[in-house]
């Protein structure tokens, strides 16, 4: 999506569902901490606004964008009772060398195979940038807050899993129950 033509924080909150009674897990990169803080406060008010309670937002940190992954694992495998979502907030920065493609490229992909991996929504809320200017207008500056962005993808996701859940195991008590 372009950013600049959409403030990242601005959406109907009569089109997100209530998301009380979900859980879901941040894990946020220490690395670059003024933005993945905005990142995190952006987040967390935005899942407590939808519903979220406090008890239900389990937050941990990893040293960098490229650790989100396995944070984001180790949450899904060890947190009872289950997520409904696995937040990861980061941001890479733009520098001399190609670091910055390695990095981004291995979060992205491996941030997708978490999701379909454990048939869990596994949000990318990471920052890839050009320089620290852009990172601030996308952690609370002009272009708003990717990390409401990022609560909004996983409570809607959440939501759609949930829901489709559900109905599967209706119908499938429908059809096996008449046999």
């Amino acid at each position: 999506m372009a950013t600049n033509l959409k403030n990242l924080s601005s959406y109907n909150p009569n089109d997100i569902p209530n998301a009380s009674g979900m859980r879901i897990g941040i894990v946020v990169s220490e690395w670059n901490e003024q933005i993945t803080h905005a990142l995190l406060e952006g987040a967390s008010d935005c899942l407590k606004k939808h519903g979220v309670s406090d008890e239900n937002i389990m937050v941990e940190y990893v040293p960098g964008s490229f650790e989100l992954t396995l944070g984001a694992q180790y949450l899904l495998d060890y947190t009872l009772p289950e997520l409904d979502a696995v937040i990861c907030l980061g941001c890479v920065i733009q520098g001399e060398t190609r670091h910055f493609d390695f990095i981004c490229d291995a979060v992205a992909n491996d941030i997708h195979r978490l999701g379909i991996d454990y048939a869990t929504p596994v949000i990318f809320g990471v920052l890839t940038t050009n320089n620290q200017e852009q990172a601030l207008e996308r952690a609370g500056g002009r272009h708003g807050n990717k990390g409401v962005e990022a609560a909004l993808t996983a409570i809607k996701m959440a939501a759609l899993r949930n829901k489709l859940e559900a109905q599967f195991e209706k119908d499938k008590e429908n059809i096996f129950g008449k046999l």
